[in-house]
């Protein structure tokens, strides 16, 4: 009873950060509005600390912590315009990555026409300059090896700054959120997931459940969808995560997977607490004022160094 008490305040958040059909997206200025806000409630917040770094820190690359408790040590930034993508809401600054990372999206991107047909990929939020906890959004994207890959295909011409910070992303749940919306959702999604999860450097994918249906109803092979969970919000982009890079002692691995292919009814109890999240939220109840954000202490000690380099 416990876990699920935890679990649906999670859920409402991430449906709250993903903006229902036919709502207008966040703006730039709403979102530098909602950091500012974040920043002067919290000034000592890691999430404070990092989120003012706009350039990476000058150190040998290194993924530093866990996924969702780290920071990146010479990180790098994927460019704005590849020849098969193109990075959307920029003015969020979050193109940054481990080199390994970078390295992978642009080999990704290349092969993108040829796996779907598709111009390319366009690509949402990676990490920060100097990783770390973020002032809105994720609670991962920490150590420069997660990133976010829209599930609206990349457009035949070049979009415009305005276009990459405003331009509404495709949602792929159908309105019950229990299935995918057969309208946009078509085998070259199912063909991109399938060539993402055969890469041993991928060490998970994150998909929104009612995608995760679709994607267990594909006949064939299904020991890729191992690999492949079902998590909150993930119905506009699917999110790559990078296993930790060999040898590297600082970056903290994340669990193997060991829940086969997630298509029983692990994948039924996510999709039914999604359902009631949304359409039969529990009514607010008084308790304690929430916990402060992840302070600086929480993090490896050598993300004090990555935020002092220069």
């Amino acid at each position: 009873m416990k876990a699920r008490k935890r679990i649906i305040p999670a859920l409402l958040l991430f449906v709250g950060m993903v903006p229902a059909a036919g709502l207008a997206q966040s703006t730039a200025e709403q979102e530098a509005r909602t950091r500012a806000a974040n920043i002067a409630t919290w000034p000592d917040a890691a999430r404070s600390l990092f989120g003012q770094k706009s350039t990476p820190a000058h150190l040998p690359p290194r993924a530093i912590g866990s996924y969702a408790r780290g920071c990146l040590a010479g990180g790098a930034a994927l460019p704005l315009d590849g020849p098969s993508w193109q990075v959307m809401r920029l003015n969020r600054n979050r193109n940054w990555g481990h080199p390994i990372l970078i390295d992978y999206l642009e080999k990704l991107a290349r092969d993108v026409p040829r796996i779907t047909g598709w111009a390319g990929l366009l690509v949402g939020d990676m990490s920060q300059p100097r990783g770390g906890p973020m002032l809105t959004g994720h609670a991962s994207h920490q150590i420069g090896l997660d990133a976010d890959i829209w599930l609206t295909p990349m457009p035949r011409g070049r979009l415009d700054r305005e276009q990459r910070e405003n331009m509404p992303a495709v949602n792929m749940a159908r309105s019950d959120w229990r299935d995918v919306d057969p309208r946009h959702w078509t085998p070259a999604h199912v063909r991109l997931l399938r060539a993402v999860a055969a890469d041993p450097k991928v060490e998970r994918i994150f998909v929104n459940p009612a995608l995760k249906v679709a994607l267990c109803r594909e006949p064939g092979d299904r020991s890729w969808l191992d690999k492949v969970r079902p998590l909150w919000g993930h119905n506009y982009h699917f999110h790559i995560r990078l296993a930790c890079p060999a040898g590297m002692a600082s970056c903290v691995p994340q669990e193997p997977p060991n829940f086969g292919d997630g298509c029983g009814a692990e994948l039924t109890g996510w999709v039914e607490r999604q359902y009631k999240a949304i359409f039969h939220p529990p009514k607010p109840r008084p308790g304690p004022k929430p916990k402060p954000p992840m302070s600086l202490d929480a993090l490896p000690p050598e993300c004090r160094q990555v935020l002092a380099a220069p």
